[in-house]
């Protein structure tokens, strides 16, 4: 241990001799297996004695051996085994020092300790297990290369010179005209929206209500709420999210 650990390790010993400490008072007030005869006194100073000492032993096993196994059964069951012989060796000691004439182990005492030790070094693992980090939230959406000019250059040919190499927003149908949204300002054509779908077709973009029809890349944001919703598209333009639609939005990882 280097000089660098000795704080940590010096606080983790703190900590294991104040949780053995509550387990001892704990069962020094239950005073399980005939421990209730004892005067108040004694059998605190049995049960303290018993659960520290063990204990200890305990912590020292479960630092050379329980730490390198993950499972939590399995380290609790190696842990608990192999202190059991050294724990009964100190238990017949301490049963000694409260009444006992010899030093007695007896097929039941090795059970007792075996059962009390179990649950003793239960709840230390479980007080030192690092607790399981949340899975990370990865926002995914789908990323879509720019289309290609020729997917475009029909309903282009349709927009004044002006707009005509502008960035493509959006399209929005009004009876008979559509209002063309580029990043150039919008235009109106006289078209219908399903021929515009048609020549639209191998552009990057979604139909997201009977009436509109969105460039991807023209979508910054997008919200639903009560069974509506809408995109934030560039240049301030908000087209609204049907029922009929959202499921290619939510394909694409936008809702």
């Amino acid at each position: 241990m280097t000089l660098k650990d000795r704080p940590a390790a010096l606080r983790r010993l703190t900590i294991d001799l104040l949780l053995l400490t509550a387990l001892g008072l704990v069962l020094g007030v239950l005073s399980p297996f005939g421990t209730a005869r004892l005067p108040p006194g004694d059998r605190f100073g049995y049960w303290l004695l018993s659960i520290v000492g063990g204990g200890m032993l305990g912590v020292a096993v479960d630092e050379l051996l329980g730490r390198r196994i993950d499972h939590f059964a399995r380290r609790l069951l190696t842990v608990t085994t192999v202190m059991t012989p050294a724990v009964v060796v100190w238990v017949g000691l301490v049963e000694m020092m409260f009444g006992h004439q010899s030093f007695w182990l007896p097929p039941v005492l090795w059970f007792r300790v075996w059962v009390i030790s179990g649950l003793v070094m239960a709840v230390r693992i479980l007080a030192w297990r690092k607790p399981v980090a949340p899975p990370p939230i990865v926002e995914t959406r789908l990323v879509v290369a720019s289309p290609l000019p020729e997917a475009e250059a029909a309903f282009r040919q349709r927009l004044s010179a002006k707009r005509r190499t502008a960035q493509l927003i959006a399209v929005e149908a009004h009876d008979h005209y559509l209002r063309v949204h580029t990043d150039a300002g919008p235009e109106l054509l006289t078209l219908r929206f399903s021929d515009a779908l048609a020549e639209l077709a191998g552009v990057h973009g979604f139909q997201t209500h009977r009436s509109w029809w969105v460039a991807a890349d023209a979508i910054e944001a997008a919200h639903w709420r009560r069974g509506s919703g809408e995109l934030r598209l560039a240049g301030g333009v908000v087209a609204p999210v049907s029922r009929r639609h959202v499921s290619v939005l939510r394909a694409a990882g936008w809702l």
